[in-house]
C-alpha cells in the first residue's frame, strides 16, 4: 500500500511537471525561443517511462517488499530541491532545451552554486526512488542509462548556452 501511494505521488508530480513544462514551452516559443537537442528528447521520455514500469514490475516480484523511511524522506528533500530549481527558473524551466536569443542567463537560486542543478536532482531521484523500496536492479540499470543520456543532454545544453553567448562554463 505504501508503494502504491508513493509511486502514485511521484507519477502525479511528474505529470504536473510536464504540464508546467508544456505551458512554459508555449510562452518560450511565443518569445522567440529556439529548441536544441530535439533528437535525444524521445530517449529521455522513453527512459523515464520505462523507469516507472521497471519500478512497478520489480516491486511486484519482490518476495517481502519493504521500504526505507530515511530514503523516502530523502526523496522529499529532493522534491524540495527541484521546487527551488523550478521556482528559480520560472517560465524558463522546461523538460526540453530552449534558449531565447539574448535572453537572461539565470544565476540565482541553486544556479549560483551548480551549473546544472536539475540534472543533479534527476540523477539522485533515479537512485533514491528505487532504493526507497530496495529495487536494486532498477536503481543500477536506470542510473547507467540516465548517465548515458545526460552525457548527451548536458553537451547539448552547454552548446545552446555557448551559441547564445551566455555560457559561464
Amino acid at each position: 500500500m505504501t508503494f502504491a501511494f508513493f509511486i502514485s505521488f511521484v507519477i502525479l508530480l511528474r505529470i504536473g511537471e510536464l504540464l508546467y513544462s508544456k505551458r512554459n514551452e508555449k510562452w518560450l516559443r511565443q518569445n522567440g525561443a529556439v529548441e536544441y537537442g530535439k533528437k535525444h528528447y524521445p530517449l529521455i521520455v522513453a527512459l523515464h517511462t520505462l523507469f516507472f514500469l521497471s519500478l512497478i514490475i520489480e516491486y511486484s516480484v519482490q518476495q517481502n517488499p519493504t521500504y526505507s523511511l530515511p530514503i523516502v524522506v530523502l526523496y522529499f528533500v529532493l522534491v524540495a530541491c527541484k521546487a527551488w530549481i523550478i521556482l528559480s527558473l520560472g517560465k524558463y524551466w522546461n523538460t526540453k532545451i530552449f534558449r531565447i536569443p539574448n535572453g537572461p542567463l539565470i544565476e540565482s537560486g541553486p544556479y549560483k552554486f551548480v551549473a546544472h542543478p536539475n540534472y543533479v536532482v534527476v540523477v539522485a531521484e533515479i537512485v533514491v526512488i528505487p532504493l526507497a523500496f530496495h529495487l536494486y536492479y532498477t536503481a543500477v540499470i536506470f542510473s547507467v542509462l540516465n548517465a548515458m543520456i545526460l552525457t548527451v543532454r548536458i553537451k547539448e545544453e552547454n552548446l545552446a548556452l555557448k551559441i547564445s553567448g551566455e555560457s559561464k562554463l
